[in-house]
Protein backbone atom coordinates (compact mmCIF):
# COMPACT_ATOMS: atom_id res chain seq x y z
CA UNK A 1 0.00 0.00 0.00
CA UNK A 2 3.02 2.30 0.32
CA UNK A 3 3.54 2.47 -3.45
CA UNK A 4 1.32 3.67 -6.31
CA UNK A 5 2.13 4.02 -10.02
CA UNK A 6 2.76 7.18 -12.01
CA UNK A 7 3.46 7.09 -15.75
CA UNK A 8 5.51 9.91 -17.28
CA UNK A 9 6.24 9.89 -21.02
CA UNK A 10 5.50 6.15 -21.20
CA UNK A 11 7.82 5.34 -18.29
CA UNK A 12 6.14 3.87 -15.22
CA UNK A 13 7.47 4.88 -11.82
CA UNK A 14 6.59 3.65 -8.37
CA UNK A 15 5.38 6.66 -6.38
CA UNK A 16 6.49 5.91 -2.85
CA UNK A 17 4.45 7.18 0.09
CA UNK A 18 7.59 8.94 1.33
CA UNK A 19 7.56 11.27 -1.69
CA UNK A 20 10.23 9.44 -3.71
CA UNK A 21 9.95 8.01 -7.22
CA UNK A 22 11.46 4.65 -8.18
CA UNK A 23 12.15 3.59 -11.77
CA UNK A 24 12.38 -0.16 -11.38
CA UNK A 25 13.83 -0.90 -14.83
CA UNK A 26 16.75 1.44 -14.13
CA UNK A 27 16.83 0.71 -10.38
CA UNK A 28 16.79 4.49 -10.00
CA UNK A 29 15.45 6.34 -6.96
CA UNK A 30 14.65 10.06 -7.14
CA UNK A 31 14.06 12.44 -4.24
CA UNK A 32 13.73 16.21 -4.30
CA UNK A 33 14.23 19.18 -2.02
CA UNK A 34 15.79 17.58 1.06
CA UNK A 35 16.62 21.05 2.44
CA UNK A 36 19.13 19.61 4.89
CA UNK A 37 20.06 21.93 7.76
CA UNK A 38 17.04 24.18 7.32
CA UNK A 39 16.63 24.22 11.09
CA UNK A 40 20.16 25.48 11.70
CA UNK A 41 19.73 28.04 8.91
CA UNK A 42 16.69 29.48 10.67
CA UNK A 43 18.58 29.47 13.99
CA UNK A 44 21.22 31.81 12.56
CA UNK A 45 18.39 34.30 12.00
CA UNK A 46 16.97 33.92 15.49
CA UNK A 47 14.12 31.57 14.55
CA UNK A 48 14.54 28.59 16.83
CA UNK A 49 13.31 25.23 15.56
CA UNK A 50 14.15 21.78 16.94
CA UNK A 51 17.52 20.98 15.31
CA UNK A 52 16.54 17.49 14.17
CA UNK A 53 15.36 18.02 10.61
CA UNK A 54 18.51 16.64 8.97
CA UNK A 55 18.40 13.50 11.12
CA UNK A 56 14.70 13.00 10.37
CA UNK A 57 15.15 13.53 6.63
CA UNK A 58 18.15 11.22 6.34
CA UNK A 59 16.35 8.55 8.40
CA UNK A 60 13.37 8.65 6.04
CA UNK A 61 15.71 8.53 3.07
CA UNK A 62 17.48 5.50 4.54
CA UNK A 63 14.13 3.74 4.91
CA UNK A 64 13.08 4.31 1.30
CA UNK A 65 16.51 3.25 0.03
CA UNK A 66 16.24 0.07 2.08
CA UNK A 67 12.79 -0.55 0.61
CA UNK A 68 13.82 -0.26 -3.04
CA UNK A 69 17.58 -1.01 -3.02
CA UNK A 70 18.36 1.39 -5.91
CA UNK A 71 21.48 1.19 -8.03
CA UNK A 72 21.40 4.97 -8.49
CA UNK A 73 19.99 7.82 -6.41
CA UNK A 74 19.28 11.28 -7.83
CA UNK A 75 18.81 14.11 -5.34
CA UNK A 76 16.85 16.59 -7.45
CA UNK A 77 18.17 19.92 -6.16
CA UNK A 78 17.91 21.99 -2.99
CA UNK A 79 19.41 19.09 -1.08
CA UNK A 80 20.91 21.72 1.23
CA UNK A 81 18.94 24.67 2.50
CA UNK A 82 21.64 27.25 1.85
CA UNK A 83 25.12 27.60 0.40
CA UNK A 84 26.90 26.73 3.66
CA UNK A 85 24.47 24.14 5.01
CA UNK A 86 26.85 21.25 4.26
CA UNK A 87 29.41 22.86 6.57
CA UNK A 88 26.95 22.57 9.46
CA UNK A 89 26.36 18.84 9.02
CA UNK A 90 27.40 16.89 12.09
CA UNK A 91 29.92 14.08 11.83
CA UNK A 92 27.09 11.59 12.36
CA UNK A 93 25.07 13.13 9.53
CA UNK A 94 28.08 13.02 7.20
CA UNK A 95 28.57 9.37 8.09
CA UNK A 96 24.88 8.75 7.39
CA UNK A 97 25.18 10.29 3.91
CA UNK A 98 28.26 8.17 3.21
CA UNK A 99 26.43 5.03 4.31
CA UNK A 100 23.51 5.81 1.99
CA UNK A 101 25.92 6.20 -0.93
CA UNK A 102 27.76 2.93 -0.30
CA UNK A 103 27.42 0.48 -3.17
CA UNK A 104 25.43 2.80 -5.45
CA UNK A 105 25.84 5.78 -7.75
CA UNK A 106 24.71 9.09 -6.28
CA UNK A 107 23.95 12.24 -8.27
CA UNK A 108 23.44 15.66 -6.69
CA UNK A 109 21.47 18.00 -8.98
CA UNK A 110 22.16 21.68 -8.26
CA UNK A 111 19.23 23.81 -7.10
CA UNK A 112 18.51 27.45 -6.43
CA UNK A 113 19.29 27.02 -2.71
CA UNK A 114 22.50 25.09 -3.35
CA UNK A 115 23.93 26.20 -6.72
CA UNK A 116 27.49 25.40 -5.58
CA UNK A 117 27.23 21.89 -4.23
CA UNK A 118 29.97 20.51 -1.98
CA UNK A 119 32.46 18.10 -3.52
CA UNK A 120 33.48 16.45 -0.26
CA UNK A 121 30.25 14.50 0.36
CA UNK A 122 30.65 11.85 -2.32
CA UNK A 123 28.64 11.35 -5.48
CA UNK A 124 28.71 13.42 -8.65
CA UNK A 125 27.26 16.87 -9.36
CA UNK A 126 25.16 17.82 -12.39
CA UNK A 127 22.78 20.55 -13.55
CA UNK A 128 20.44 17.95 -15.04
CA UNK A 129 20.43 14.29 -16.08
CA UNK A 130 18.68 12.63 -19.03
CA UNK A 131 17.95 8.90 -19.16
CA UNK A 132 15.94 7.68 -22.13
CA UNK A 133 12.88 9.92 -22.54
CA UNK A 134 13.17 11.40 -19.02
CA UNK A 135 15.10 14.50 -17.96
CA UNK A 136 15.68 15.18 -14.28
CA UNK A 137 16.25 18.80 -13.25
CA UNK A 138 15.49 21.05 -10.31
CA UNK A 139 13.29 23.82 -11.70
CA UNK A 140 10.38 22.76 -13.92
CA UNK A 141 10.15 24.20 -17.41
CA UNK A 142 7.07 22.28 -18.56
CA UNK A 143 9.05 20.27 -21.11
CA UNK A 144 7.77 16.84 -22.05
CA UNK A 145 9.51 14.02 -20.21
CA UNK A 146 10.62 16.31 -17.40
CA UNK A 147 10.71 15.38 -13.73
CA UNK A 148 11.49 18.39 -11.53
CA UNK A 149 11.13 19.68 -7.99
CA UNK A 150 11.47 23.22 -6.66
CA UNK A 151 7.75 24.05 -6.25
CA UNK A 152 7.02 21.71 -3.29
CA UNK A 153 3.47 20.85 -4.48
CA UNK A 154 0.72 20.25 -1.97
CA UNK A 155 -3.03 19.86 -2.39
CA UNK A 156 -6.15 20.17 -0.23
CA UNK A 157 -9.19 17.97 -0.78
CA UNK A 158 -12.44 17.27 1.02
CA UNK A 159 -13.25 13.69 1.94
CA UNK A 160 -15.92 12.27 4.22
CA UNK A 161 -16.80 15.65 5.63
CA UNK A 162 -13.30 16.77 6.45
CA UNK A 163 -10.50 18.48 4.57
CA UNK A 164 -7.02 17.08 4.13
CA UNK A 165 -3.92 18.91 2.93
CA UNK A 166 -0.91 16.85 1.91
CA UNK A 167 2.23 17.00 -0.13
CA UNK A 168 1.77 15.49 -3.56
CA UNK A 169 3.26 14.57 -6.89
CA UNK A 170 1.77 16.64 -9.71
CA UNK A 171 1.70 15.00 -13.14
CA UNK A 172 -0.24 15.05 -16.41
CA UNK A 173 1.42 11.92 -17.79
CA UNK A 174 3.94 13.91 -19.80
CA UNK A 175 5.82 15.68 -17.00
CA UNK A 176 5.86 15.74 -13.20
CA UNK A 177 6.74 17.93 -10.24
CA UNK A 178 7.86 16.08 -7.13
CA UNK A 179 6.95 16.87 -3.53
CA UNK A 180 9.61 18.14 -1.17
CA UNK A 181 11.20 15.31 0.81
CA UNK A 182 12.74 17.41 3.60
CA UNK A 183 11.24 17.29 7.07
CA UNK A 184 10.98 21.08 7.34
CA UNK A 185 10.24 21.83 3.69
CA UNK A 186 6.97 23.70 3.18
CA UNK A 187 4.53 23.40 0.30
CA UNK A 188 2.91 25.42 -2.46
CA UNK A 189 -0.72 24.80 -3.40
CA UNK A 190 -1.17 23.23 -6.81
CA UNK A 191 -3.77 25.94 -7.45
CA UNK A 192 -0.98 28.52 -7.49
CA UNK A 193 -0.32 30.20 -10.83
CA UNK A 194 3.13 28.60 -10.95
CA UNK A 195 1.53 25.24 -11.74
CA UNK A 196 -0.71 26.69 -14.45
CA UNK A 197 2.44 27.56 -16.40
CA UNK A 198 3.45 23.90 -16.37
CA UNK A 199 0.07 22.17 -16.56
CA UNK A 200 -2.42 24.21 -18.62
CA UNK A 201 -6.10 24.26 -17.58
CA UNK A 202 -5.53 22.18 -14.43
CA UNK A 203 -5.18 19.18 -16.71
CA UNK A 204 -3.13 17.14 -14.29
CA UNK A 205 -3.45 14.82 -11.34
CA UNK A 206 -2.36 15.37 -7.75
CA UNK A 207 -0.98 12.17 -6.24
CA UNK A 208 -1.47 12.94 -2.54
CA UNK A 209 0.71 11.30 0.09
CA UNK A 210 -1.90 9.83 2.41
CA UNK A 211 -1.54 7.94 5.67
CA UNK A 212 -1.41 4.50 4.05
CA UNK A 213 -1.32 5.03 0.32
CA UNK A 214 -0.94 7.56 -2.47
CA UNK A 215 -4.29 9.00 -3.61
CA UNK A 216 -4.67 10.06 -7.28
CA UNK A 217 -7.09 13.02 -7.47
CA UNK A 218 -7.76 15.33 -10.40
CA UNK A 219 -6.30 18.77 -9.76
CA UNK A 220 -9.66 20.29 -10.62
CA UNK A 221 -11.09 18.63 -7.51
CA UNK A 222 -8.46 20.17 -5.23
CA UNK A 223 -8.60 23.61 -3.67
Amino acid sequence: MRVSRVTISDVTFAADLSGALFWEEQRLLVVSDLHLEKGSSFATRGVLLPPYDTLATLSRLAAVISRHDPRTVIALGDSFHDRTAHERLSADDRNAVAALQTGRDWIWISGNHDPMLPRDLGGTIADEVSIGPITFRHEPSGAQGEIAGHLHPKARVSARGRSMERRCFASDGLRAVMPAFGAYAGGLSIRDAAFAKIFPKNGFVAHLLGDRRVHAIAASRCY
